[in-house]
């Protein structure tokens, strides 16, 4: 796709984004956001054939700004950090980085607009199957991201440990989502102190 093509695309997604966000799921539809973008429906349909694959652009490109603003702490661990005989340096370092990948995602959770585009794109998906597929795929690679950086740091567990832990690690955080945004609940500190020392026992034990 030239570079044309993909500032379009882009501009597409902001509208289908913005109307999602300021609208809900329920507005959501093919020709709300070719309104919203300014542009024929046909336009619309040429980078987004369908509805589902719509949302699956919007979902993986918040995956994708996620991904990108967690790479450094998503990354191979630094084999420096295992010179000590013992595997105390390489426990140290592993907690250490846990903890910063946890304190990023709960960080993102202070950005309001995204709880929210989360929140109507999960209310979508329980009444739409396509919408549903693709909340699947998203959360299945987000997973994918999270064993990794666990079997990375832990190789002497079992594969189906590690999927274990990666799943629980996300349902635990994404979870949090809805009480730390107060869409479910109030936010308390020792709430949140006892949510970080769970997610770092999953990650970093």
């Amino acid at each position: 796709m030239s570079g044309k093509g993909e500032q379009r695309r882009a501009e597409l997604l902001d509208a289908a984004e913005d109307l999602l966000v300021t609208a809900g799921g329920a507005e959501l539809s093919m020709r709300a956001v070719a309104a919203a973008a300014g542009v024929r429906l046909g336009h619309l349909q040429y980078y987004f054939p369908t509805h589902a694959a719509l949302v699956a652009a919007v979902l993986g490109r918040v995956l994708t700004r996620s991904a990108e603003r967690l790479a450094p702490l998503l990354a191979p661990a630094d084999p420096a950090a295992t010179a000590d005989p013992a595997g105390a340096g390489a426990a140290e370092a592993a907690d250490r980085t846990a903890q910063a990948l946890i304190s990023a995602l709960l960080a993102e959770q202070e950005d309001v607009r995204l709880v929210r585009l989360f929140a109507e794109v999960w209310a979508f998906a329980a009444r739409d199957e396509a919408v549903a597929d693709a909340v699947r795929a998203f959360y299945a690679d987000y997973r994918a991201r999270i064993a990794a950086f666990l079997a990375d740091r832990r190789p002497d567990l079992p594969e189906a440990v590690v999927q274990g832990r990666a799943q629980v690690f996300l349902m635990l955080v994404e979870g949090a989502s809805l009480f730390r945004s107060g869409l479910a609940g109030v936010r308390e500190p020792a709430a949140d102190e006892e949510l970080l020392r769970t997610a770092r026992s999953l990650l970093a034990p």
